[in-house]
This record gives structure tokens, sequence and C-alpha cells, in this order.
């Protein structure tokens, strides 16, 4: 149970819809949906807009008029993703999330996916990530996520290392394609090496004193939507969160600097840009915990060493994660390449991060 995500008493009941939308005639399966969220809406004034068409699933925005003021977002899930995300779990965090102010508002949830408010405001890329402004509010944003306290007291556990045995599980030995078998067989560690790897990750990191927060755990920068008029930053896509080690979640973000199309590891952040970016963290989440808001060099200088060694297990993660859409996702994205850029990035890594030790 130290795993479980508590929705709060009050929190309303999402509606479930006992429909399927396929992802390739995508409009017809929205206007069912929209028939039951705005049944005064005429079907022949409805735009559909795909919003993206991102590695896991289709986002599809409908509205009526030029204002975008009301748009209802349809998200699919992509083929065998049930195999990587727990739904009820995501469901739950979705809706937690919402009670404290942190998600839109959520309409629906059909058979293949769910519905939600669409929110003002930009999706992010990596050059804007590392602007101050912009990254002063994505930390006190994590923060005030990270300080959402556990149901009655309980102490959570982080589930990493039980997912990422799973996702081990569930890693293809073999591709049918000869010349991406190939690849796969040249490029990728084997089964043994991946296991060893993953052992070293759970000792050295267990180790290390990172508290369990609620995470999201899938912070890139399309994820990340900023109002700029608002002056705020708000994050969707809670697939993937739950209960984590808080310095896993911030490694992870940093690890997205670098893109997902085109990545260059070249934009990871540097010391200075993460002193910062940590300073305003830990100001933000003890501001959060009702605790003595000011924050030492030590203290940052420890969640430096702690969030750049859980990177290692993000690319760990991402590695393993890439390497199972590779042989079941429909969506066009080079999965086999991405999964061998995550995993070269965790090698060369791991040389770099292991020489890092927490002051005493």
């Amino acid at each position: 149970m130290s795993h479980y995500i508590h929705v709060p008493p009050g929190s309303p009941d999402v509606p479930r819809m006992n429909l399927t939308v396929d992802e390739r005639g995508c409009r017809e399966g929205a206007m069912r949906l929209l028939k039951e969220l705005r049944p005064h809406w005429k079907p022949e004034e409805v735009t559909t807009q795909v919003f993206t068409d991102g590695i896991t699933n289709k986002l599809i925005g409908c509205y009526v008029g030029e204002t975008m003021d009301d748009v209802v977002l349809v998200r699919i899930y992509g083929n065998k993703t049930e195999l990587l995300i727990d739904r009820d779990q995501e469901l739950k965090s979705f809706r937690v999330l919402q009670a404290h102010g942190c998600a839109p508002q959520l309409y629906c949830t059909f058979n293949n996916g769910l519905c939600y408010k669409f929110m003002q405001g930009e999706a992010l890329n990596p050059e804007h990530v590392c602007n101050p402004t912009i990254f002063r509010l994505i930390a006190r944003q994590l923060a005030k996520i990270h300080a959402i306290h556990a149901h009655n007291g309980w102490i959570p556990k982080s589930n990493l290392w039980l997912k990422m045995g799973k996702y081990f599980s569930l890693v293809p030995t073999k591709f049918e394609d000869e010349a991406v078998n190939n690849r796969f067989l040249r490029d990728v560690p084997n089964p043994q090496v991946l296991q060893e790897e993953m052992a070293w990750l759970k000792e050295r990191l267990s180790s290390l004193g990172s508290p369990v927060v609620l995470c999201h755990n899938d912070l890139l920068c399309k994820n990340i939507i900023y109002n700029e008029k608002q002056g705020d930053v708000q994050f969707i896509d809670y697939e993937y969160s739950g209960y984590n080690y808080q310095a896993y979640d911030i490694g992870n973000h940093f690890n997205e600097f670098a893109g997902v199309n085109e990545v260059d590891y070249a934009l990871y952040p540097d010391k200075e840009l993460q002193k910062q970016w940590l300073r305003s963290y830990l100001e933000a989440f003890k501001e959060c915990k009702g605790f003595v808001t000011e924050v030492t060099d030590k203290d940052v200088e420890v969640l430096y060493v702690q969030v750049n060694q859980f990177a290692l297990a993000s690319h760990f993660f991402w590695g393993m994660w890439a390497l199972i859409q590779a042989k079941y996702s429909t969506i066009d994205f080079d999965f086999l390449g991405y999964a061998i850029v995550r995993l070269n990035q965790y090698f060369k890594m791991k040389q770099e991060v292991t020489l890092l030790t927490i002051p005493e």
C-alpha cells in the first residue's frame, strides 16, 4: 500500500464512457464524446486540431469559434501503452493534482483515453527551460507537487525499482526486421549487462537519502505549459506520475533539457544553472512544507549530487521504455535510436557523476 495514491475526500467523480476512439478516425470518436460533454455544440461547427502527434499518445483539441476559450482535449492512448503505464494510478494522480490546483479539470475517461480542459499557454522547448524567469517558475511548481503530503501520514515508498524491473522483463530480445535486429544487437547492451546495471543503480541510489514524494516523473519540455500573460507554468500528462525519489524527478527534468526529437546533451544544464534552479526549488519546497525557508549552500550541494546521480536512473528507465516502444508502438518515431542515445548517455554520464560525493 506504500505506493497507493489517495484521492482526497470530496474530489469530484470522473465520468467513464464506454467508448473506444479509433486513432486513425479520431474526429468521429471525439464527436461522440462531445455529444455528452458539450451537448450544446453543433457538430458542423466543431473544429478539431491535432495538437501533437506525441511519441506515446495522440492529442486532439476540439472547440467552437475562433477564440478557443473553451477547448476540450481528447487524449488517445498509444498502442500497447498499458504494458508501460498503470492507467488507474494515472487517473488517481490526475485527480490528486487537480484537487491541489496543479492540474486542469478532468472531464471524463473512455476505454482508450481521457478528456480534459485545455490549458492556455505555450508548450515549452529546450531553449525556454534554461531561461531564469521560466526555470524558477518550473522549480516552484515542481516543489508544490512534491510537497503534497501522503494520506494519513503514511511514509510512501518509491515504485521506481519495481517499475524498472517490469520494464526489463518486457524488453525485446530480437526484432523481426533483419536490419533493425542487427542494429539492436550491435548497439544495445545485452540483457546481462542491463541487469547488472539495474542492480548497481538500486544499490547506489537507494543509499543517497533522497526523500520519496509525489512526482510527475516525465517532465519533458512539451509537458510544461507557460502562460506568459499570467506569469505561471503548469504541467500536463501524468501517465508516469506516482511516488518516487525527489532527486529522480529533478534529474529526469534536467535530462529533458536535451530535447526528444533531436537530442543534444550539450544542452544539459551546467552546475551554475543547476544550483540556481535547485536553490529556487528548495526555497519553494520548504515554504510549501511550512519549514524555515533559509537554504544553505550545503543543502544545494547535497541535492545537486543526488539529482545528477539519479539522472542516471532516468536515462536507464527511458532507454528500456524506448526498447519496448520500438517493439509495439505504431507511432512514426525511431524508438530504437532513442533507446541507444539514452543508454549511451547513461554509460557516459556514469563515469562523471559517480565521482560526486555528498558533503559531510
